[in-house]
């Protein structure tokens, strides 16, 4: 008998059993499910506009002064 049963292979299964339910494959497969949030989570961050907390807060845009050559103007 070989590494793979042909039964296991018929049944649309590529590894045994035994396999599958090893301590290595289900550190593999926890890897494999981190990688995929962490790049789906990228992609996602990626595909979003970009977002400035300056514009939030409209203080940090005001002036103290007028520039306008008008000094009575209003301030900007």
């Amino acid at each position: 008998m070989g590494l793979i049963d042909p039964l296991v292979i018929a049944q649309g299964l590529l590894l045994p059993s035994s396999v599958v339910q090893s301590g290595w494959f289900a550190a593999l497969a926890a890897f494999v499910a981190i990688n995929t949030l962490m790049y789906t989570g990228l992609a996602i961050a990626k595909m979003l506009p970009k977002v400035y907390i300056t514009d939030y807060d409209p203080r940090r845009r005001r002036r103290a002064e007028t520039r306008s050559i008008h000094p009575d103007g209003p301030v900007d």
